[in-house]
């Protein structure tokens, strides 16, 4: 996908919002940064303002933005954390906003993920600020634009709806097997939006009915943090369910199709997502799926997946034992979630981002903010690397 006018920032880490940055710039034939600035930052989540950390955090976002003013060119950042940054350089600039959980937080919604502390709220004001004076925002889905638009008061105009892809060569059905005994699959990290807990009580009824006495439930991902893992043993001792729930871990990207494709079926029951990339995962490598019918994953998954009310319990047992119990349906589901999965791609994610690209070069070009391009003709696709 060609550009001549825009620079990609490639965030170098294991998060979800990394693998989108990375697998976009696999297919995005223009120049690209790569950093760990928001792998540093997304460590420091609820740090004191006072501390040596926030002051290491502070030298580090300094040093990354003096890097970015350096390049007179449109940056492309990969998400809404990295509005802190954009909103700064005085020039324009494209930013991909996956979600706005972090604002609901702020707000006082939730917590989705954690309540946020004084020098949280600080950072996070920014982020929005600068999703906000975009000139242009990618979201993932159209429930997240509607998010953005309704939350942040951003014109529609102002934001357009690029679909996350799937690794097809990656992600597709394998023979190997890693575990003897059937299990349901979770994916994720351990935040309250990911309603685990109610996976937990869901998993609990369906134990006590008979012929799935041997049946698992495998968490794969890492927490989040130590609080959020304490929480989840505490709800699995209570259940009675120590010898039921089987933790993996952090899993490399290249082993998941292992666990999609051995699965009984892959259940996400989050009360919010912007997108919920293992849900195509899991249909591309033939494992039913089972979500929770909120906006965003009634987007994704269409009628692909089965749906459920994420704060039912009984109804998530009943529908899973349903999937496990009728081979007729489990057919249909991974018949349709092929279907579905092939209609999202990284190569059709670059051709759909580099549309956007041409639309706000046609806006500089045509006078807003025209000298800033100006260095940035000369650029060629080659990388450039920045790490903190």
């Amino acid at each position: 996908m060609k550009s001549t006018s825009v620079v990609f920032i490639v965030t170098e880490g294991r998060r979800s919002m990394d693998i989108y940055s990375r697998k976009l710039a696999e297919h995005l034939d223009v120049p690209k940064l790569y950093t760990d600035i928001y792998e540093k930052a997304a460590r420091k989540f609820g740090i004191s303002f006072l501390s040596l950390e926030a002051f290491k955090v502070f030298f580090y976002d300094l040093k990354f933005l003096l890097k970015l003013r350096d390049h007179n060119t449109i940056f492309h950042f990969p998400n809404q954390h990295l509005g802190r940054y954009a909103h700064l350089l005085g020039k324009p600039y494209i930013i991909t906003v996956h979600d706005i959980i972090r604002y609901f937080d702020l707000k006082g919604y939730g917590p989705y993920i954690q309540k946020p502390n004084f020098r949280d709220k600080v950072y996070l004001k920014l982020d929005y600020r600068g999703v906000k004076k975009a000139t242009k925002i990618i979201a993932v889905s159209n429930t997240t634009k509607q998010d953005i638009v309704k939350h942040l008061g951003v014109p529609e105009s102002s934001v357009a709806v690029v679909y996350e892809g799937v690794d097809h060569d990656l992600f597709r059905p394998v023979e190997h097997r890693l575990m003897s005994h059937p299990y349901v699959l979770f994916v994720g990290s351990e935040q309250p939006r990911k309603n685990l807990k109610a996976l937990l009580k869901a998993f609990a009824i369906l134990k006590r009915r008979s012929g799935l006495g041997r049946l698992k439930l495998v968490k794969v991902g890492s927490p989040g943090n130590e609080a959020f893992r304490r929480e989840t043993l505490k709800v699995i001792k209570e259940l009675g369910l120590v010898e039921d729930v089987v933790f993996t871990g952090y899993i490399a990207e290249e082993d998941l199709p292992v666990y999609y494709s051995g699965a009984l079926c892959f259940v996400l029951p989050s009360l919010y997502e912007g997108f919920g990339l293992p849900v195509l995962e899991a249909m591309a490598c033939g494992c039913p799926v089972i979500v929770s019918e909120i906006p965003s994953l009634v987007e994704v998954a269409d009628n692909a997946a089965l749906k459920v009310n994420p704060v039912d319990e009984v109804e998530i047992a009943d529908t899973i034992h349903e999937v496990a119990t009728n081979s007729e349906l489990r057919e249909e589901l991974i018949a349709r979630g092929f279907s579905r999965a092939k209609m999202f791609s990284w190569e059709k994610a670059a051709h759909e981002t580099s549309k956007v690209y041409s639309e706000v070069e046609r806006l500089v070009e045509a006078g807003v903010g025209e000298e800033l391009v100006a260095e940035h003709r000369d650029l060629n696709a080659e990388a450039v690397s920045y790490n903190t």
